[in-house]
Parts: C-alpha cells; sequence; structure tokens
C-alpha cells in the first residue's frame, strides 16, 4: 500500500493508527457511509471530513459522522466567523491536495483549522479518510485531536 501525505505525517510524529482499505465502488455517493458498511464498521464513528468556508478567504476542516450532517451555524460559531458554507470542490480539493470522496485531515497541502464533533470524544478509536478513496485511518480520538490541535465542537446534526 502507497503511502499518502496523511499516512506519512502520521508516521513522521510517532502517532499509532491503523490502515484499513476496500475496493471503493465509483457510483458511491456517501464516501463514508460507503466505507463504514464495505469495513463492517458503526457509522458513527467514521467521520466525514468537510472542506468549509466563511464565504470570503477563510477555509477549515470540518469532522461529522458519516451518518450526519454539518450544521453551519455551530461551525461558524467554533469558528468565530459570521457564517459558514461548503466549499468550492475546486478550491477543496486544491487547498487539500486530495480528491473529494479521500479528504483526509492530515497533511493536507495548506495548513487549515480543524472542527471536529463532539460525537468524536465518545469512540474508543474513529476512523477518517486515509488520503484517498478506499483508505480508513483508524486512531485514538485523543490523538487526532492533538496531532490535528482540533476544536471539539457540537457541529454535526443527526
Amino acid at each position: 500500500m502507497a503511502a499518502t501525505p496523511a499516512t506519512t505525517v502520521l508516521k513522521a510524529q510517532r502517532i499509532a493508527f491503523e490502515l484499513l482499505e476496500y475496493a471503493h465502488d465509483p457510483r458511491a455517493e456517501a464516501y463514508g457511509l460507503e466505507a463504514a458498511e464495505k469495513l463492517g464498521l458503526d457509522p458513527g464513528s467514521v467521520f466525514k471530513t468537510l472542506v468549509v468556508s466563511d464565504e470570503a478567504k477563510a477555509h477549515a476542516l470540518a469532522l461529522v459522522p458519516s451518518a450526519g450532517r454539518l450544521s453551519f451555524p455551530e461551525a461558524a460559531r467554533a469558528l468565530g466567523w459570521k457564517r459558514a458554507a461548503m466549499a468550492d470542490p475546486a478550491a477543496a480539493q486544491r487547498l487539500t491536495g486530495y480528491v473529494l470522496g479521500g479528504i483526509s485531515p492530515f497533511g493536507t497541502r495548506r495548513p487549515l483549522a480543524v472542527l471536529a464533533d463532539r460525537s468524536l470524544l465518545d469512540w474508543p478509536r474513529v476512523h477518517v479518510s486515509g488520503g484517498r478513496r478506499g483508505l480508513e485511518i483508524r486512531i485514538a480520538p485523543q490523538d487526532l485531536v492533538g496531532v490535528l490541535s482540533a476544536v471539539v465542537a457540537p457541529i454535526a446534526i443527526r
């Protein structure tokens, strides 16, 4: 399995993690839910990485459970923004260096603030994209929060 920027960052920082690989279906529309289903994981433990914008120049990453949605007002509040919206897909790929459906919170091309839904702390291990479709990283939530200096807040709608 080839290294990704995400795995390179975690190895360099000596953070314990596992890689889980599955055959990605190009017809899948909900990448996090696909990962949960194919890997036999609880969808609540699989977090999708969304790129959000303040609709001007600021961008951040938001980690929410794959079966949930992002509360834009809560994300804006946690970031100190007036409003938040999904970033343009081309901008998301340019800022992170990853393709949609494979955006990892680790090893992004440009450093971005990270928000994580508070439910992340309810799990002994959580799963996020490993930097490409079909690759998930299993990691302790405390390690994820520490490496990313993530802000933990109630940003998901279930």
